[in-house]
């Protein structure tokens, strides 16, 4: 079982930056891919960004959506069970709630494969 905690959100004006952190409880964190997902209202939840776990191969190489790639940067610390996800450049289309999810095995940006979900973050760009 692993639990997520987010936190970070707020309000921004467009052009600004907003960082986002994810606590995870569990002692087995580091082996977790770990993923920032995001859902605006009337909208679908999308992906967002992605990092793996150590131990598969490419231990903690990043995967960002395009709609994002250039200005998000997603990050872990497994020593503080935390991953990040620094949002420069914002614009008011990446208003949404942000959730961080926690799945074993290879990462994904597919929200239904991920097993353990936070209970999300509000982020609002401002025009």
């Amino acid at each position: 079982q692993v639990l997520l905690v987010e936190s970070g959100g707020g309000l921004v004006q467009a052009g600004g930056s907003l960082g986002l952190s994810c606590a995870a409880s569990g002692r087995t964190f580091s082996t977790y891919a770990m993923g920032w997902f995001r859902q605006a209202p009337g909208k679908e939840r999308e992906f967002v960004a992605t990092i793996m776990g150590s131990g598969m191969g490419s231990g903690g190489s990043p995967f960002y959506a395009d709609s994002v790639k250039g200005r998000f940067t997603i990050s872990r610390d497994n020593d503080k069970n935390t991953v990040y996800l620094q949002m420069n450049t914002l614009k008011p289309e990446d208003t949404a709630v942000y959730y961080c999810a926690a799945k074993t095995g290879y990462y994904s940006g597919h929200y239904p494969d991920y097993d353990y979900w936070g209970q999300g973050t509000q982020v609002t760009v401002s025009s």
